[in-house]
């Protein structure tokens, strides 16, 4: 899909990362800017359609946090779980 403008940037991306980009697009039989493009328009979609995450940590009547919990029962109770 070509955009009705275009804006030149540089970012600076992890060199093994860039080349990983670069071969996907190669196998993929498209160009990096296209590549570029799909990834940033899914990854601003998944952005903006994220729900926020509920999380409390347990506290006792909202004073302090609850000791004596194993990890299990911290993130039950941190997500609202069923115990």
């Amino acid at each position: 899909m070509l955009e009705s403008s275009t804006m030149k940037t540089t970012i600076d991306l992890p060199d093994a990362l860039a080349a990983e980009a670069r071969a996907t697009a190669h196998a993929q039989r498209t160009t990096l800017r296209e590549l570029m493009i799909a990834a940033l328009r899914a990854e601003i979609d998944r952005r903006s359609t994220a729900r926020p995450v509920d999380f409390h940590f347990p506290t006792v009547g909202g004073s302090g946090l609850v000791a004596d919990l194993d990890a299990a029962e911290v993130i039950a109770r941190s997500y609202g779980l069923p115990e």
